[in-house]
């Protein structure tokens, strides 16, 4: 089977030319670094001892920021990689002030490349994020005996059905992992059958508060202090009309109202535009930095990792990915802000969070437009950001423990 992977990634790697052009004119490589991909580096490896983040996208990135700030005041760590695949992703670390960390893009799942990346940057210890699981690289890692952490474990029932067709296959690539941390009882369950050498429950990342806020909050909230603000977020196709229509529906009784639409990919915002046009409704963008905001219905965020300024200004966030596509977006984020969530029927990538939340009474599900404009609050709920924060406090806490264990031998073999 593993034979058959490394065909089938040769025969992409012969092919990628051609989509790389195409991703390229498509805004979804960066033209200049592409090659990282192929582990061709853009920066130089520093002496000393290397630890290694990678995280697929944003939400994973964005998860083990608290992580690296601890990391980057360490002195006996001397230089930390991220690593991560899509283009936003890379572009949220340049929003930090990180003097250690270096990022490049995850080279292709080869084994010659693996073998090549992990032989120029030699991590003490690689750290993979949510569901970021690669066979090769796996077997690589396990090879040159550096410890392989999956943190913060995400294994959904589909994923997971995937995996156990081919159980022998699976299990060969599981257990090139040191130490599993499952971020709920379901991953925890199916990582069970799926066999890494270690378990262990610490509890969600995501519950952890990244407490370094993006500049300019308050200007942002002086902006919007005369509106009625609330937020869509993470919004697919066929979301953002839905919240637009809710919007007209609140306008009859709210004045001042203002809809913040955050879109998941923001390639889209075109359309959205289009869209909210054909509703005669008037909508500005935030790259245009307009200050003046009188008759606007429709604020769109076109930018990157602009998302929690706005989570801090409104009281209410509508987490898309809920109501026309199935899965649901983490709503954590949101909450460490006091923002009560409202989400549609689809949440299943998120149900023990959402399951909290709704204990908590922070969240709320809707079907249909009046639902949503019934449930749409102006008032913030600080009680409730006060008990995640306690919640991430800990876990981070234990998080770092755990890491600092498999450095601590790592130092001992040397």
């Amino acid at each position: 089977m593993f034979l058959i992977y490394q065909v089938l990634l040769t025969l992409i790697i012969l092919i990628s030319p051609l989509i790389i052009f195409i991703r390229v004119l498509k805004n979804k490589e960066d033209k200049k670094r592409v090659l990282e991909k192929f582990c061709l580096k853009s920066k130089k490896r520093a002496k000393g001892k290397l630890i290694w983040f990678h995280g697929s996208s944003v939400g994973e990135i964005m998860s083990i920021i608290p992580l690296v700030h601890y990391y980057e005041k360490e002195k006996s760590i001397n230089k930390i990689l991220i690593t991560s695949s899509t283009l936003s992703s890379s572009k949220i670390l340049d929003r930090f002030n990180l003097k250690k960390t270096i990022h490049q893009f995850y080279p292709i799942d080869h084994l010659l490349i693996t073998r090549k990346f992990i032989n120029y940057w030699k991590p003490c210890i690689a750290i993979f994020i949510d569901s970021e699981i690669w066979p090769s690289m796996f077997k690589t890692i396990r090879k040159r005996e550096i410890p392989l952490i999956l943190l913060n474990a995400r294994i959904t029932k589909k994923t997971f059905r995937r995996w156990i067709k081919f159980k022998n296959f699976s299990n060969s690539i599981f257990n090139n992992i040191s130490s599993a941390y499952p971020q709920n009882k379901e991953t925890e369950s199916y990582l069970k059958k799926l066999k890494p050498n270690s378990i262990n429950s610490l509890g969600n990342l995501k519950f952890i508060k990244n407490n370094l806020d993006n500049n300019n909050l308050d200007n942002l909230g002086l902006k919007f202090r005369n509106f009625k603000v609330w937020v869509a977020a993470s919004t697919h196709k066929g979301e953002e009309i839905f919240c637009a229509k809710a919007h007209i529906k609140l306008k009859k009784t709210k004045k001042n109202l203002i809809t913040v639409i955050i879109p998941r990919h923001i390639n889209r915002v075109n359309e959205i535009i289009s869209e909210m046009n054909k509703l005669n409704l008037k909508t500005v963008l935030h790259s245009s930095r307009i200050k003046n905001l009188e008759n606007i219905d429709i604020y769109i965020v076109n930018t990157f990792g602009d998302s929690k300024k706005f989570y801090k200004i409104a009281a209410t966030v509508f987490l898309g990915k809920s109501l026309t596509i199935k899965g649901g977006q983490n709503p954590l984020e949101a909450v460490h802000y006091n923002a009560k969530i409202i989400h549609g029927p689809y949440v299943d990538n998120f149900k023990d969070v959402y399951k909290l939340l709704k204990n908590l009474d922070a969240s709320k599900k809707i079907k249909n437009i009046h639902q949503l404009a019934l449930n749409i609050s102006f008032k913030k709920n600080i009680k409730i950001g006060n008990k995640l924060k306690k919640t991430g406090k800990t876990i981070l806490k234990k998080t770092i423990n755990e890491i600092n264990k498999f450095i601590s031998d790592e130092v001992k073999k040397t």
